[in-house]
């Protein structure tokens, strides 16, 4: 079959490689309708070493099982299902207790043996644990929106309810790529009615505004933190979402939190330390979030993605077939796209 693989900084390349098979009986293989090229995939793309292998890429897809192990039960040939971007059993006590990113026998794709999501393709490991099965037919026009559920779309919810986002408190998100949109409509859904959206990108704030973002301010640095200060009478908001994931956004969000406020990161971090000392101790802030559990999130949030309630899919502006993935990745790493579908 065909697949993504990456070689380097800015080297993907799309070739063949193994069809995947069922090796454990708990696995299934999904025939891939829809994937995409996520944020954090721009991370390797613009700063890793070149190798003379390449290694699969890709962990937010969805599609109809084509087979399953003897022990996958629940799942059948045909089901339209989603992937979380992280794979788990759902039944170990961490998966219980709603982190999934930390299941005793999960893992991520593209590691380890695992197929990546950017190809034809997957074999799904703990299939019964990850997969969600979803309720339409494999030509549905929500399957943009529904794939938003592999990652994106959970991971901003996960940053506004770990930053305790509800109809009291102002919120400011940071970033308006696609994580800090799903931000933005997060918070919307769980009732906020002030959210300020930092970001200089009119296209991405427009569709912002669309989803929910009261206030938008272009502005970076002291001047932003000096632009939603003034927005909030001086205070700044109860609650920051931090989808960025570079230090100056982490300096922002301690900039324009409210005293007693929290802090909620998603943003994959590309920094070591976060100054965070006595100033942040004597305001009493909260710094809370890191990577989501997509998993927890989906059957919330599944609902309002089949009646229309919301539509997150909007965050793909470009769409590539297979083959044209490494154009996709140019495209997002160049501006030129938020996010980028991809079609078989």
């Amino acid at each position: 079959m065909r697949a993504t693989l990456i070689y380097g900084a800015g080297d993907v390349r799309v070739e063949n490689v193994p069809d995947p098979v069922i090796e454990q009986p708990t696995d299934a293989v999904v025939r891939v309708l829809r994937a995409c090229v996520c944020g954090s995939d721009l991370w390797p793309y613009r700063s890793r070493a070149a190798t003379r292998h390449g290694d699969r890429i890709g962990h937010e897809f969805l599609g109809v099982v084509e087979e399953t192990g003897s022990e996958v039960h629940g799942l059948k040939r045909g089901d339209v299902v989603v992937a979380p971007f992280v794979w788990s059993d759902n039944t170990c006590d961490f998966c219980l207790e709603g982190l999934q990113t930390s299941c005793r026998h999960g893992g991520m794709w593209a590691r380890n043996g695992v197929d990546g999501g950017q190809g034809e393709a997957v074999r799904v490991p703990q299939a019964q644990g990850t997969l969600v099965r979803l309720p339409v037919g494999e030509d549905s026009a929500l399957l943009p929106s529904l794939l938003t559920l592999s990652d994106v779309f959970p991971t901003g919810y996960h940053c506004a309810v770990t930053a305790g986002v509800n109809a009291r408190t102002t919120v400011t998100v940071i970033g308006d790529g696609a994580v800090g949109l799903s931000a933005v409509l997060s918070a919307r859904r769980l009732g906020a009615e002030r959210i300020i959206l930092m970001g200089r990108h009119k296209d991405r704030t427009d569709l912002g505004r669309e989803f929910g973002a009261t206030d938008v301010v272009a502005e970076r640095g002291e001047e932003g933190v000096e632009r939603v200060r003034e927005l909030t009478g001086g205070d700044g908001t109860h609650a920051v979402l931090e989808c960025v994931g570079l230090e100056q956004a982490m300096d922002t969000a301690f900039g324009v939190v409210r005293d007693g406020g929290v802090v909620g990161r998603v943003g994959a971090p590309q920094y070591e330390k976060v100054s965070m000392g006595s100033r942040e101790f004597m305001r009493n802030i909260t710094l809370t979030g890191g990577v989501a559990p997509a998993r927890a999130y989906i059957e919330e949030l599944l609902p309002d993605v089949l009646d229309g309630t919301i539509e997150p899919g909007r965050v793909f502006d470009h769409t590539v077939h297979l083959e044209e993935v490494p154009d996709g990745y140019r495209a997002m790493a160049a501006r030129q796209a938020l996010k980028v579908l991809i079609t078989p």
